[in-house]
């Protein structure tokens, strides 16, 4: 403890040096003494690469720089799953070593270690999402060129996909056997690693919406961006262009011909009594429309003898379906009829949708008393995938069973 309070503090007393080491990527020596300069190579953080160059910035703490100023630019999180859950397993097994030798102060003490384990791996999921979060808020969406917005968006997609690739190192199905009945270790390894991990799953699919959102609204201001940038660059090759005036050109360039006609269209202001002489003479000068005179017939009942036929149809629809029900009620006791097969034995030559439609309306215009007597079940089934719409195929009736 008392060695890391010790380099911690060289870090507070020679903080603006190394951040000038961190920003210009060597450490000016002239601001660090002889032995100021020793006790930071001692304490690793400093070094030389070789005899030749000057003393820079260890790769820690440069990271530990980065992080803290959330430099997005130098900032490299590294998410190394498998390794965190080797070390759970480690200290899970120590844990239960303490505890069956009874133990107790080694076994708090590994499961200290345990929670610190599990916090440092969401730690670094959390990191590792909210730097890609980061830049994507900040220099992801301004770029020039749709190639180097392809390889902004692939570098991202490959970033999610580690991280998701690291999620799914962690079995849950072998924690539960890893810590067994404890309560303690169930709760740290089970519990609340599951709800972090669910948490982290959705800050990743709102990171890959963010992402398709981006590429999309950059797709859609590419092409007047384009346009612009030619247009600018063809001003540049030529200072001395000036626009003509199109509107007094015989042939007008394609480009600036394509607006659609203006409606022109009029009516008379019967407001403006300044103008009732005027328009009562317009009125008068229209021509009267010239028609033969035809004469009148007096208009007969319409289509009286197709409405008998078509009542005499419906009571023969109606006849049949209460045979139906007649041949039901004798057949008491057996399985339930479908009514499309007794339509194709039967002589008679409705067609299906007509027949189901008469079955059910028959049913359905019985008294409640009536309606007890009978079990009718209808074949149903989902008009598609995403469309939850019951189509009726087919219906079956039951004579019930007496109380």
């Amino acid at each position: 403890m008392t060695q890391g309070v010790e380099r911690l503090a060289l870090l507070g007393k020679h903080a603006e040096a190394l951040m000038q080491g961190y920003v210009e990527d060597e450490v000016p020596l002239g601001e660090l003494s002889t032995q100021a300069l020793r006790k930071l190579l001692a304490a690793r953080i400093l070094w030389r690469p070789d005899e030749q160059g000057g003393v820079k910035l260890t790769p820690k703490v440069r990271e530990l720089i980065a992080e803290m100023t959330a430099d997005e630019a130098r900032r490299h999180v590294n998410a190394d799953v498998a390794e965190a859950l080797e070390l759970i397993r480690s200290l899970v097994g120590g844990y239960r070593e303490a505890s069956s030798r009874a133990d107790y102060w080694h076994q708090e003490r590994q499961l200290t270690r345990l929670r610190q384990a599990v916090d440092d791996m969401n730690g670094r999921f959390f990191d590792a999402i909210d730097s890609l979060w980061q830049r994507l808020n900040s220099d992801f969406g301004f770029v020039s060129q749709l190639s180097d917005k392809v390889r902004e968006n692939d570098r991202a997609q490959k970033q999610v996909v580690r991280l998701l690739d690291g999620l799914e190192l962690v079995d849950f199905k072998e924690l539960i056997d890893l810590v067994g009945s404890d309560g303690t270790l169930r709760k740290i390894l089970i519990s609340q690693l599951q709800q972090q991990t669910s948490q982290h799953y959705t800050s990743l699919r709102e990171v890959q919406h963010r992402l398709i959102e981006l590429m999309a609204r950059f797709r859609q201001m590419q092409a007047p961006s384009r346009l612009v940038a030619g247009m600018a660059a063809f001003l540049r090759e030529r200072p001395d262009f000036t626009p003509g005036h199109y509107t007094g050109r015989g042939e007008v360039p394609a480009l600036f011909n394509r607006a659609a006609a203006m409606p022109i269209a009029g009516a008379a202001a019967l407001d403006r009594a300044q103008d009732v002489d005027a328009l009562g003479a317009l009125f008068k000068a229209i021509p009267a429309p010239r028609r033969p005179a035809q004469a009148a017939t007096a208009a007969s009942p319409a289509h009286a003898r197709e409405d008998a036929a078509v009542a005499a149809r419906q009571q023969a629809l109606k006849e049949d379906v209460e045979t139906f029900y007649l041949d039901v009620v004798d057949a008491a006791g057996s399985a339930p009829v479908s009514a499309l097969r007794y339509l194709e034995e039967s002589p008679h030559e409705w067609s299906d949708e007509i027949w189901l439609f008469q079955v059910i309306a028959e049913y359905q215009g019985l008294p409640r008393s009536e309606q007890r007597a009978f079990i009718l079940q209808a074949e149903e089934e989902k008009a598609g995938d995403y469309n939850d719409v019951r189509l009726i195929r087919d219906v079956a009736l039951t004579l019930a069973a007496a109380p």
